[in-house]
């Protein structure tokens, strides 16, 4: 005797409906999950949308002036003001490019030189200084190291503008005033609070055996560090040395307060502003001096900023 094959059931309990028919709860299961699925998947598409539409409107607000400026560099001053964003090839001209350098009002070079200058001094004391004190912290144990970082760290809150009026009276007080001991022993100060917190945070990765190994071939504290540690610090070093050289170059209110016009020192921001001021409808003589000015960094950045993502990161995935 065949036995008829049997069919399998749906699993769960069926409901009925108004017409007879019954719905079992695995096929409301399966209706549900389809329906969350897609739910999250527009979600997700919603936020990725967003996201894409808040960086497109941050982009265009920095690239907007940036590109005004930098046609507005080649052009005359009827063509910025009657077509201040159409490119006008056919009337692109080097010679206000020409004239910015040869201003007598700021030389552009000696400017470079001198924020140059202030650059590798500011970063050379800052690795100096900082780089031992993140030592001693990132190494030690217990809470006064941690209350001994808070305190470094809390340096970051404070804005440099509000400093600038005690830190005359004391340059006054040490003579230092418009000198460049003053103004490089000033910015050094403002990077030490971040330094020391970058540091300390990836000295903090790196294994302590290294250390041992080190004490074992006769090295002592300051000689690991010289030696050993301040070599694995290259990737977070090159992240400060890239954040302090933009910041430095970027300042104007410290040097032309601290350094002013009687010291005969001009930075890059200080120079310009020395040199646009009395033509500052003179978009002709605006326009390339500004040019100048910020192309030296804006390349420096483009190619170091790799370095800046990659020093902040390298903490979390060393060790």
């Amino acid at each position: 005797m065949v036995e008829a094959p049997v069919r399998a059931r749906p699993r769960g309990r069926a409901t009925p409906l108004a017409d007879g028919t019954a719905l079992h709860e695995s096929t409301v299961h399966e209706s549900t999950v389809h329906e969350s699925t897609g739910r999250v998947r527009v979600g997700r598409i919603s936020v990725r949308a967003l996201r894409v539409a808040f960086l497109s409107v941050t982009a265009l607000v920095m690239l907007i002036p940036l590109y005004l400026l930098v046609i507005g560099a080649f052009k005359s001053q009827q063509d910025i003001l009657q077509h201040p964003f159409s490119p006008t090839l056919q009337r692109f001209t080097g010679q206000y490019l020409v004239r910015a350098l040869h201003n007598p009002d700021f030389n552009v070079v000696q400017g470079y030189a001198v924020t140059i200058l202030f650059v590798v001094l500011v970063n050379a004391l800052s690795i100096a200084l900082a780089g031992p004190v993140s030592y001693v912290i990132g190494r030690g144990k217990g809470a006064r190291y941690q209350f001994l970082l808070l305190f470094f760290v809390a340096g970051t809150f404070i804005p440099s503008q509000v400093l600038v009026i005690p830190v005359v009276y004391t340059l006054k007080a040490l003579s230092l005033m418009g000198t460049i001991r003053g103004f490089v022993l000033f910015e050094t100060s403002l990077t030490l609070p971040f330094s020391i917190f970058l540091y300390a945070s990836y000295i903090r990765t790196l294994p302590v055996e290294i250390d041992e190994a080190a004490a074992l071939d006769g090295a002592g504290r300051i000689r690991t560090f010289w030696r050993v540690i301040l070599p694995l610090m290259r990737p977070v070093i090159a992240t400060m040395v890239v954040l302090n050289t933009i910041s430095i170059w970027n300042d104007f209110v410290n040097p032309q307060i601290i350094l002013g016009p009687g010291s005969g020192l001009y930075t890059v921001t200080t120079g310009i502003y020395a040199a646009v001021g009395q033509y500052s409808t003179d978009y002709t003589v605006v326009f390339p001096t500004l040019l100048l000015a910020i192309a030296p960094v804006l390349v420096f950045f483009i190619f170091m900023q790799r370095y800046i993502v990659g020093g902040l990161t390298a903490g979390a995935t060393k060790g």
